[in-house]
């Protein structure tokens, strides 16, 4: 029996962000939160790209992945319920356009798009995503090329 583990090894690893400016303070703390807990996960290769808002993180994200230079992609901003339907659009759109991108290019894409229904719930989120979603696209590159190694 084959039993690949779960590894949060960073080292050598080339992991691309794209963070909402939407709703900007969260957006930043997710960064920090996310930038750090990379850094105690030994990742030097970091390339952080900004845009607008949640519903433009997939195509960036799909960009980065097109490169074939990044070993898992991180996704980062927050949702932030208001009084129309464009929430959930936008929730349910940028939630599928990262699946898909990770689908289709086989790169991993930790989805740190926070949806909340108040600000001080993303507030009270932001730094544990951020942590949360270094940990998993490290744990995911590293399980990606470690199938490839048990199947070689």
């Amino acid at each position: 029996m084959t039993e690949i583990k779960p590894d949060l090894n960073g080292e050598a690893l080339r992991i691309g962000i794209v963070r909402s400016r939407f709703n900007e303070r969260i957006g930043v703390a997710m960064l920090e939160a996310c930038r750090k807990r990379l850094a105690e996960l030994r990742v030097t290769a970091l390339t952080v790209v900004s845009v607008p808002g949640a519903l433009e993180a997939p195509l960036a994200l799909q960009r980065l992945a097109g490169t074939e230079k990044y070993d898992a992609l991180i996704a980062l901003g927050a949702v932030i319920r208001g009084e129309t339907h464009h929430f959930e659009v936008v929730a349910k759109e940028s939630a599928s356009g990262v699946m898909q991108v990770q689908l289709d290019s086989g790169v991993p894409v930790a989805n740190g798009i926070l949806t909340t229904d108040t600000e001080e719930q993303a507030k009270s989120r932001a730094a544990q995503k951020g942590k949360d979603c270094a940990e998993v696209a490290v744990e995911m590159a590293n399980l990606g090329k470690n199938i490839a190694k048990s199947h070689k």
